[in-house]
């Protein structure tokens, strides 16, 4: 995973200059790393339907001749996915271990609490939306 090039040693970086500021634009918020690992995966089934795709329409050598140039560009453009996919599956490892790292300290929330919580919000959700209707009625009734 490349994380964005920091200013130098020694020289500000941006109106907040210093080590502090250093720090905290290497940190990497969790939120950021799930949605690279969420993309990383998604690169990772792209490339995988793609040598699947190239696995197919390769002739087997069973006593057929077959044009050797198209063979060695097919040949070519599978090593190069596998590569590619080794490297994908490299980065979502770094980022799987940073979450970790991040998230060390934090207790698993239980799915029922999760429920609870979700179906509060919506509670609370739905009384707002009738509270809007509400006021929206008094206000037309004005006019």
């Amino acid at each position: 995973m490349s994380t964005p090039p920091l200013a130098p040693t020694g020289m500000a970086s941006g109106p907040f200059g210093g080590p502090q500021a250093q720090q905290a634009a290497r940190e990497v918020n969790t939120a950021t790393l799930c949605r690279i690992g969420q993309e990383t995966v998604q690169d990772i089934v792209y490339r995988t339907m793609e040598i699947f795709q190239l696995l197919r329409n390769m002739q087997l050598p069973n006593g057929v001749t077959y044009h050797t140039g198209t063979y060695q560009d097919r040949l070519t453009k599978l090593q190069d996915h596998l590569r590619q996919l080794s490297i994908l599956f490299r980065k979502l490892r770094l980022v799987y271990d940073k979450c970790n790292e991040n998230c060390g300290g934090m207790d698993p929330i239980p799915v029922e609490k999760l429920k609870q919580k979700n179906q509060q919000l919506k509670q609370i959700m739905d009384q707002l939306r009738n509270l809007i209707w509400d006021i929206n009625a008094m206000l037309a009734m004005r006019n």
